[in-house]
């Protein structure tokens, strides 16, 4: 067996940050599967087909207390009724397994460091393993399991007798078909009994994905080893410019407490630089091995506003949301409506939205008193410590002390297991030299014993054990704005943006999430986060966490609405320092901008004006660069037919729009003839909204360094010569790609999605078999910083990355009006006709009915599964 990375992924770990989605392609199933199952048809109709779930009729289940009602709509979307909270997660835990149970047991084999006892001697998958073992997410998971409140605890339970009563029973073929490709390859256990501490694992993924200015953390340290100058650095990593692009928050209303950036100024060689460069890159390529499950990177984010009753058709608040994160098949949504037949003590929820499969409740919806939508805050969580290190032992001011050593066994399935050192420090894991082949401590040149190798541990607020559980429940059951803040104080990570609105026509934000305090330190790096920091200087450790009640909020602000699309959360200096490193706000400025225009217009704002609004996808990279490009002489005839098409450009980056594909491949361009030849193959510029502030910045200096290509020896260009060669290569590369007319280009055949299969759809899987697990392409508008993000990655190619992994629209007029989309559909069986029935309706901007109320659920029910105790 091998494992595949996707086409766009670099070969080799200095060509590019690699992607860390693992495909684990199966290398010798072509033969296999045709002789054992002797035809394709066979294998479509009966193995494909026998996981398929009832979905129709009734069942016994071992557990319940009483009789649960199924019912499906045209998509397949269960709504649970149930009398009890036992019966209500258990029926939740049960149907989700009938349409996931693969991807549920995928997930916590990634989550346990376990990818391998799934997947066999696969070298990518026993990298993943040794990573997240080493940091520990398990391991957390089990702590925050004695933290957790009773009714927390006993829906968790009931999740997993859910879970376990589908299981009962079954073999590995009946309950998906990825164990019988799988099976052919490796000798596989059946699955184990499902867990509640697997639930709480899966919070671990989920905030490793969204944790916030990491990457950033890392790249500053690795950009200073190329540039050397921090300046330099800085320019790359320029301010939020709070003018242009207004926060969340304007900070007249606002409540939380006031202070001001951490940061100082300077870096020195007392850290080591060689030797921190080499750690630092050691720990970059230990953590991107890390399979990726929710979606990271630098086009993930999202996209969340709500407005006024004042504002709206129904005169009550309209509220939507649309994560940018990973897209794949399944989705990470699992649609889910969770009724209790009669809310009261011993129901307490009535509630509808996106779940994760895995994990019981719902993350993003709404029940009948409130809604809500979450986009990724951003907050700086994570910092790297560089330690010194000498054998077993780390400096911590002028001592040597002992690290905190054990090992792991990692099981291989058809193969010897691995074990494994994970050492830590007071900080965290150590995790430069997690993997083979990179240094687990780095010599500083001239070092001695009094100074110890360099090593780089990880100080995460996710591996403090937390309450993150207890507030997804008490969200789905608030009702009120207090009800909200209190739910806040116990979303410890991720980090998220909440903005809700209420029935009685209240609309609000509140910022939850543990951030850590930081001392402000006269020393050898900036002591705000934005740098690795020195371990062995306890001045350095966090000083706690912002308290809860200091936390940033507002409700019913003055203006109406309120957009958080990760942008700044304050203006500068107001509000508990949260992080530098924030999106750049042009998508939020550009909602904020639409939504400005339909208030001053007097136009009552209605769900289809906000399904509108989601779709925007005009582009502030064309607004920013166009009317400079416009002006430059490139001459007439081939090499002007591109910027020809610039001119008369309304700046939408529409699928069929030629001047879109143009004006991609000139940025591409000017990302790589600027920057390539000045920072490390990994932090190639992707080309997301940092990117754009930075290029906007070097604008106004056409004589920077950046500009000019170090390896024209002799030679300083300037930017008017790096513009005009952007635009005549990019004219050639689209006329290798796309044609010679340029009436002939068009951006969505640039710009696809091809949606693969985590498991079964590498390249080395054989063709019928991808042909079955992986939709076909298509193709997309968009593009990173618009509102409809779909990202790509300019240090990769035009592929879409990321996107909004769902989009909803929920009216609190009318809540039976409101409306959704996930990606590709509720089922996770190949076979089943629910596998990718909305993908077609999300690519081309559609939505779905969200049904609700009883008789709404009823009037759209195809199928009706009784479960019986």
């Amino acid at each position: 067996m091998s494992a595949d990375l996707p086409p766009s992924a670099p070969s080799a770990p200095d060509a590019g940050r690699t992607r860390s989605v693992l495909r684990v392609g199966v290398t010798t199933v072509a033969v296999v599967v045709v002789l054992a199952l002797v035809a394709v048809t066979v294998f479509s109709v009966v193995v494909l087909r026998r996981p398929l779930p009832t979905t129709d009729g009734s069942l016994d289940v071992a557990g319940l207390e009483s009789q649960v009602t199924v019912r499906r709509d045209a998509q397949g979307v269960p709504d649970v009724y149930a009398s009890s909270d036992h019966d209500l997660f258990m029926a939740q835990g049960y149907v989700q397994a009938q349409d996931r149970f693969f991807e549920m047991d995928y997930r916590r084999h990634v989550t346990a460091g376990r990818l391998a006892e799934l997947v066999g001697d696969v070298p990518e998958a026993i990298d993943a393993d040794k990573v997240t073992r080493t940091l520990g997410w398990r391991h957390v998971a089990q702590q925050e399991w004695d933290l957790l409140d009773d009714s927390t605890k006993a829906n968790l339970q009931s999740y997993a007798q859910g879970v376990n009563a589908y299981l009962d029973g079954r073999s590995m073929g009946e309950t998906a078909v990825e164990y019988t490709v799988l099976g052919m390859q490796v000798d596989l256990d059946d699955p184990e009994r499902w867990d509640p501490v697997d639930s709480l694992a899966w919070l671990k993924a989920m905030a490793w994905d969204l944790r916030g200015n990491y990457d950033d953390e890392l790249d500053r340290a690795l950009s200073y080893s190329t540039l050397r100058d921090v300046d330099k650095v800085d320019e790359l990593f320029p301010q939020y410019d709070g003018v242009a692009n207004a926060p969340i928050l304007d900070g007249t209303d606002v409540a939380g407490a006031s202070a001001t950036s951490a940061r100082d100024a300077g870096i020195s060689d007392d850290l080591g630089t060689h030797a921190l460069t080499s750690a630092v890159s050691s720990a970059e390529k230990a953590l991107a091995a890390i399979p990726e499950l929710v979606g990271r990177g630098d086009a993930s984010g999202s996209n969340s506003w709500v407005v006024a009753g004042e504002h709206t058709a129904s005169g009550k608040p309209l509220l939507a949301n649309d994560p940018h994160l990973a897209l794949g098949v399944p989705s990470i949504w699992a649609q889910v409506g969770l009724h209790c037949t009669s809310v009261g003590p011993d129901c307490g929820y009535d509630v509808s939205g996106f779940s994760f499969a895995g994990f019981p409740g719902v993350m993003i919806g709404h029940n009948g008193q409130l809604a809500w939508g979450l986009t990724n805050m951003g907050a700086d969580v994570t910092d790297f410590f560089v330690e010194r290190v000498q054998g077993e032992d780390y400096l911590r001011d002028g001592k040597w002390v002992p690290l905190e050593t054990r090992k792991e066994t990692i099981r291989v399935a058809g193969s010897d297991p691995v074990t494994i050192d994970v050492r830590s420090t007071v900080h965290g894991p150590i995790v430069s030299g997690a993997l083979d082949g990179t240094d687990a401590a780095v010599r500083a040149p001239g070092s001695d014993e009094q100074i110890g190798d360099r090593a780089v541990s990880l100080r995460w607020t996710a591996l403090d054990p937390g309450h993150t559980a207890d507030a997804v429940f008490a969200i789905d059951r608030s009702s009120t704005a207090h009800d909200i803040r209190a739910a806040a104080k116990q979303f410890d990570v991720p980090a998220q943006n909440i903005v809700f609105a209420t029935v009685d026509g209240d609309i609000g934000y509140q910022a939850p999430g543990k951030v850590p305090v930081r001392r402000t330190v006269a020393g050898p790096v900036p002591s705000d986060g934005s740098w690795p920091r020195p371990g062995w200087d306890s001045r350095y450790d966090w000083q706690g966490y912002v308290d809860p009640d200091d936390m940033p909020r507002v409700v019913d602000p003055a203006e109406g609405f309120l957009v958080a699309a990760n942008q700044a959360v304050e203006p500068r200096g107001r509000g508990p320092f949260l992080t530098n490193d924030w999106d750049y706000g042009y998508r939020s400025q550009r909602i904020r901008t639409l939504l400005q225009k339909e208030v001053d217009a007097k136009r009552p704002v209605s769900v289809a004006t906000m399904q509108q609004m989601q779709l925007d996808d005009w582009s502030p990279f064309a607004d920013a660069l166009v009317p400079t490009l416009l002006k430059l002489d490139i001459g007439h005839g081939f090499d002007a037919d591109g910027q020809k098409l610039l001119a008369s450009w309304d700046y939408r980056t529409d699928e069929d729009s030629s001047a879109a594909a143009y004006f991609a491949a000139v940025w591409r361009n000017i990302l790589q003839l600027t920057f390539w030849d000045d920072v490390p193959a990994s932090m190639r510029p992707s080309g997301d909204s940092r990117w754009l502030a930075v290029v906007q910045g070097l604008m106004e200096k056409p004589r920077d360094a950046f500009w000019d290509d170090r390896t024209t020896l002799g030679l300083v260009e300037t930017r008017d010569e790096v513009l005009k060669k952007a635009m005549v290569t990019a004219r050639l590369e689209l006329t290798t790609e796309l044609g010679k007319r340029t009436d002939d280009w068009d951006w969505g055949r640039l710009h696809q999605l091809s949606l693969k299969h985590p498991v079964l759809g590498g390249d080395a899987t054989p063709t019928f078999v991808r042909g079955i697990v992986n939709p076909d392409a298509v193709q997309l508008p968009g593009s990173p910083s618009v509102v409809d993000a779909i990202g790509w990655d300019a240090a990769e190619g035009f592929a879409a990355t990321t996107g909004p992994s769902m989009r909803m629209v929920v009216d609190l007029g009318d809540l039976d009006r409101s409306s959704w989309v996930t990606v590709t559909g509720v089922s996770g069986h190949p076979a089943s006709d629910h596998y990718t029935d909305q993908l077609e309706a999300w690519a081309n901007g559609k939505t779905f009915a969200w049904p609700f109320g009883r008789e709404a659920v009823a009037s759209a029910t195809d199928d009706t599964l009784v479960l019986e105790p």
